[in-house]
């Protein structure tokens, strides 16, 4: 299973339409602290514009994570698990956020055995998504386990979930019915589905 040339593109044009642009980068005049928490701080960024405005930002600085796709038997691994956030129940791959003192790799082996119980012969990265990067510079690397081998899992103290394991199309049913509205978890199976 890999990612063919049939989907590869034109990744020089990309590259191209990703250089920096002098008329559209914003100059970061002044930082403002406001708060630092345990999982992320918020600053308020004053900018300059190329046609002489400024601004304001308010950005959160975020360390990130890691998501774990394990795909066997036409079969996704989603977690169920309650968001406060957004008040809901949700379904999301295994994820959670990385340690300063690891790696994208050892994040992902690490939740994925956490939550799942499962452990991998090889994580082969698939995407890294920026969430909201309007506001926040949190990415979540994205990766597809290997060789899967059942285990127990032990998620943190405080941590309430369970797994199913709910196949491909359904996911990508629930994904265009907007049952399932997780970014990595979107991402994770339609890379899937690219792949077969």
């Amino acid at each position: 299973m890999g990612y063919t040339a049939k989907h590869e593109g034109n990744l020089d044009h990309i590259r191209e339409l990703l250089k920096p642009d002098p008329v559209l980068i914003e100059r970061v005049t002044a930082h403002h602290p406001q708060w630092k928490g345990r999982i992320f701080s918020v600053d308020i960024l004053d900018v300059a514009l190329s046609d002489g405005t400024t601004g304001e930002r308010e950005v959160a600085y975020h360390h990130g994570g890691c998501g774990v796709a394990l795909y066997k038997d036409s079969k996704l691994c989603l977690v169920r698990q309650y968001r406060v956030a957004i008040q809901a129940m949700t379904l999301e791959i295994p994820a959670g956020k990385l340690e300063l003192d690891e790696t994208s790799e050892e994040c992902a082996a690490r939740e994925l055995k956490e939550e799942t119980g499962y452990t991998a012969d090889s994580l082969e990265f698939i995407a890294s998504a920026a969430g909201s990067i309007g506001f926040t510079d949190e990415k979540t690397r994205i990766f597809l386990a290997h060789g899967p081998h059942p285990g127990k899992s032990h998620p943190d103290q405080g941590e309430l979930l369970t797994c199913a394991w709910v196949p491909l199309e359904d996911v990508l049913a629930a994904v265009h019915a907007g049952l399932i509205e997780d970014s990595k978890t979107i991402i994770a199976a339609q890379a899937i589905a690219l792949r077969l």
